[in-house]
């Protein structure tokens, strides 16, 4: 095994391992939503439990490893990938479109449907955000990705080639059709799209990285085998108390320097917040075909631009005053512990949805609060193992990963 580097990454004048001044440039927003985004993003991109027997790979610093990853221009993989999310939440995998749908207002739509197409993706999607799934990935550069969630009996893939974007969900037989936006990656307008936005996971990676600078210790910690590549275990604490993050692990591929395995270890202990990694790589161009989708025989196809006018897609959207917030949103304070404050006018935002919510989804979100009280005046503190939100009953509203008390700290200093 290579010998461990412990340099840390402190952002300080003078500080042992510093990143150069151009990258140390502290993100706009808070370091957790950037780790999570590292999360959500790798789901594409990036964990499979390591094989007996770390391998013996030269020494590397952390700076170098750093580097390295910054240095990756991976585009072409294929792949299966495994992942386990434990925020704390109820389970939410399986019920699909449904999962969203519990949170749509009362009545459904004006056509007398409840729901959207099962297809639709932001419903399907949500089922990573807790339990265990297996991915299978697929990419070819920015115009064409494939992600299948596998189930034992079903499948559920979301493609994009081109600007062409479909959705399948095989139990149901119904598929979803929709066009890239104007200026996203790949959908042949991205010249408006910014060059410093975030679009893949090494991308993503390197963000977060950005905005630990100054606040994290970024350490080497020894080696591993991810399916069946060798890599270097990269180790991010933050230095700040009140984060709800532990650590962060990712496992850096040797030869790519693209993340394979990335883990997010939270502060309250126990097992991982989220796991995310391949059991199976390869870095070979996919084949064209893998992007190719034409609906099957009996399909049920439904057009995003259709579902958009019948409303047939209301299960999808958040509930009624939910999202009638009166100011942008404010980033209180720096690192690990930066807090987002919105103000919804007034309006207390749990009032304003408890009304047009169903009664099962109005239980979800009471066994997820606590009563709190302070300068501020009072609310509620909904929690996770990593993503907390203070709902002031004035109509304030604070979100970071970090604890309950940090929560209440930043409302009562803000008063």
């Amino acid at each position: 095994m290579a010998p461990n580097d412990s340099a840390q990454i402190t952002g300080e004048n003078g500080g042992t391992g510093e990143l150069p001044a151009g990258r140390r440039r502290a993100a706009r927003y808070v370091v957790p939503v950037g780790v999570a985004a590292v999360a959500a993003a790798t789901i594409g991109l990036v964990p499979a439990l390591a094989a007996a027997g770390d391998p013996d790979l030269p020494a590397i610093s952390a700076q170098e490893l750093i580097e390295k990853i910054a240095a990756s221009d991976t585009e072409q993989l294929s792949g299966t990938v495994k992942v386990k999310t434990d925020l704390g939440i109820p389970a939410i995998g399986g019920l699909g479109g449904a999962t969203a749908g519990a949170f749509a207002p009362k009545g459904g739509t004006e056509d007398g449907e409840k729901g959207g197409s099962a297809a639709e993706p932001t419903g399907r999607m949500m089922e990573l955000a807790s339990g265990e799934h297996t991915l299978r990935v697929a990419a070819d550069g920015p115009a064409k990705q494939r992600v299948s969630i596998l189930d034992s009996a079903a499948e559920y893939s979301l493609i994009h080639n081109s600007g062409e974007v479909w959705a399948y969900d095989s139990a149901s037989n119904e598929a979803y059709h929709a066009k890239a936006p104007a200026g996203a990656h790949g959908s042949g307008k991205d010249q408006a799209a910014p060059k410093d936005l975030p679009a893949t996971p090494q991308d993503f990676a390197r963000e977060a990285l950005k905005a630990a600078a100054g606040t994290t210790s970024v350490t080497v910690d020894g080696t591993a085998r991810i399916a069946g590549r060798d890599a270097y275990q990269l180790v991010i604490k933050p230095k700040q108390e009140g984060s709800t993050v532990g650590s962060v692990k990712v496992a850096v591929d040797a030869g790519t320097g693209t993340p394979l395995k990335f883990t997010l270890l939270p502060s309250s202990g126990g097992k991982a917040a989220i796991d995310v990694g391949f059991t199976k790589v390869d870095f070979s161009k996919p084949a064209a075909s893998t992007f190719d989708f034409t609906p099957p025989k009996g399909a049920k196809v439904t057009e995003a631009d259709e579902s958009k006018a019948t409303g047939k897609d209301e299960a999808h959207k958040v509930p009624k005053g939910a999202g009638e917030l009166g100011t942008e949103p404010n980033v209180i304070g720096e690192g690990w512990t930066s807090v987002v404050r919105l103000d919804t006018g007034g309006k207390s935002p749990a009032g304003a949805v408890s009304g047009d919510m169903p009664a099962q989804a109005q239980q979800f979100m009471d066994a997820l609060g606590d009563k709190v009280e302070g300068k501020f005046g009072s609310g509620t503190v909904f929690k996770t193992r990593l993503v907390n939100a203070l709902m002031t009953d004035d109509g304030k509203v604070y979100v970071g990963a970090v604890t309950k008390d940090a929560l209440v700290k930043v409302a009562n200093e803000a008063k």
